[in-house]
């Protein structure tokens, strides 16, 4: 359930007055910095992940960076000064690849016209953040349609892993080929991913950052290495001033504009409120929830402007919530770290697909929890959740695996007398997709 604002008593509320961060004792200090640093560190890798998945929808790799830090940094400030809470704010796994594998290569839309989508997405997700609809949206998708959609976002980003690590080749007998193992990029994503996991299960803290290092001296040692592409001088920003605020919608068909920002709000909504809800809890200030969600909304709307894909309130923000991290001060600590990376960028630049595709492949598995939660006996449920999961990845479309699902969803409720089951919202719903589907055809 979505947790409405609270009156807590008199004298239990937060103390949000200018001077608080003064009376702050040494010790809440240094707890704050550790948590700050901590919640960095865990998530720092997206610069490079992030980078790489907007490469692939034409986005320069150096001006992909300083969009990425930017809207990461500007998010944490926007969660610690208006949402007073300690989660970090970044591009979101999953959510990237769908700007650029279903809106940029799929939908055929320019990376200017993503960019636009995402701008309009987060206008949307902030109306929707300001009324009760977030909650009526939330409980009008069944939950094993929820469900199914993260581990179908996850299959794709493995797919996703496994080609650009150069595992898997486009085949024409087969669609799909495996490459050889006699091939270095093949054994070093490999490598890499075993590394990856290994870091992961025994809890190093940074696991998946020096996951990617490691990733990239095996490239070094074993592999072609990549050359320095970038720094952070005048080049780099100049590159970045072709992609700051160039987003449009010229050009864009009216229904494949309206589809786009429907899905995409659609998985924005879905990707922050159930986690935001558990991280709110988690922290012990759920009564802070309007206000995050707001926060996250407006960082989503800055993230089209700043050059990137959608913001989110982040999976890694346990990681400093659990280091000790109760105030907004996390995430602001957070952000001016995110900033000063800027200067590591000659550094970021040189590291190849084969230490980031892992990651891909990981975070991947990190979703298929999920499945467990989708109930199979009704067929009538479990098959159009199986057509999430299975679609997504194999049509490379999150909006046609969804569409599918939810029409699927609506059709056999209807065809075994449960409709009343539906709620009205989802039919609606429903039929958008078939719209998307039929204007498709004309």
């Amino acid at each position: 359930m979505v947790h409405q604002e609270k009156q807590t008593p008199s004298h239990a509320k937060e103390d949000t007055s200018p001077n608080a961060a003064a009376r702050l004792a040494p010790s809440d200090w240094q707890r704050e910095l550790l948590a700050g640093a901590v919640s960095f560190f865990a998530i720092v890798y997206i610069v490079i992940v992030n980078s790489s998945i907007l490469a692939d929808a034409g986005i320069p790799q150096e001006a992909g960076i300083i969009a990425t830090i930017l809207a990461s940094a500007i998010g944490c400030f926007l969660m610690g000064l208006w949402g007073k809470a300690p989660l970090i704010i970044a591009p979101g796994m999953g959510i990237n690849a769908m700007f650029t594998y279903t809106l940029v290569q799929g939908m055929g839309l320019t990376w200017k016209q993503a960019l636009a989508v995402v701008m309009i997405s987060g206008i949307c997700f902030l109306a929707i953040s300001m009324t009760s609809l977030v909650e009526k949206l939330r409980t009008a998708i069944p939950a094993s349609l929820q469900e199914a959609i993260s581990v179908g976002i996850g299959l794709m980003l493995v797919l996703i892993g496994l080609h650009k690590g150069g595992v898997i080749i486009p085949d024409r007998s087969s669609v799909i080929a495996l490459q050889s193992f006699a091939d270095p990029g093949v054994l070093i994503t490999f490598a890499t991913l075993g590394l990856t996991c290994i870091l992961y299960m025994r809890k190093v803290p940074g696991n998946l950052l020096l996951a990617i290092i490691g990733g990239t001296v095996l490239a070094y040692l074993f592999g072609p290495a990549p050359s320095m592409k970038a720094s952070v001088g005048s080049s780099s920003w100049s590159t970045y001033g072709t992609v700051f605020g160039q987003l449009s919608i010229q050009g864009v068909p009216i229904a494949t504009l309206i589809v786009a920002i429907f899905s995409l709000t659609l998985v924005i909504v879905f990707e922050n409120v159930g986690l935001i809800n558990a991280q709110l809890n988690m922290s012990g200030k759920p009564e802070r929830f309007k206000r995050v969600i707001q926060a996250t909304s407006l960082s989503v709307f800055l993230s089209g402007i700043l050059g990137t894909s959608p913001t989110v309130s982040t999976v890694e923000s346990a990681a400093g919530i659990s280091a000790g991290g109760k105030t907004g001060w996390t995430p602001v600590i957070a952000g001016m770290l995110f900033l000063l990376s800027l200067v590591a960028m000659p550094v970021i630049t040189l590291v190849p697909d084969q230490a980031v595709a892992p990651i891909l492949i990981f975070i991947g598995g990190l979703m298929m929890p999920a499945v467990r939660h989708i109930s199979f006996e009704r067929m009538e449920e479990g098959l159009p959740a199986f057509f999430i999961i299975a679609f997504i990845p194999l049509m490379h479309s999150i909006v046609d695996g969804i569409a599918i699902g939810f029409i699927s969803y609506a059709l056999f409720h209807l065809a075994v007398g449960k409709w009343r089951d539906v709620k009205p919202l989802f039919y609606v719903i429903s039929l958008l997709f078939v719209a998307h589907f039929v204007l498709q055809t004309m």
